[in-house]
């Protein structure tokens, strides 16, 4: 079973990526939402974060 640490890590393209995973534009598109979401998470924790600490 993956680690959801290393698909993170896949999705910004830092991790090694999978060769027996599969190819197609729906996966890619997939990834690029997660991608997103992930930002967009990070970044609404660091203003809250900052909110907090004022």
């Amino acid at each position: 079973m993956k680690s959801i640490w290393q698909q993170i890590l896949r999705y910004f393209y830092i991790g090694k990526k999978d060769p027996n995973a599969p190819k197609s534009t729906y996966v890619y598109m997939m990834h690029g939402m997660n991608r997103i979401s992930i930002i967009v998470f990070v970044i609404a924790l660091i203003i809250m974060l900052i909110r907090l600490l004022r």
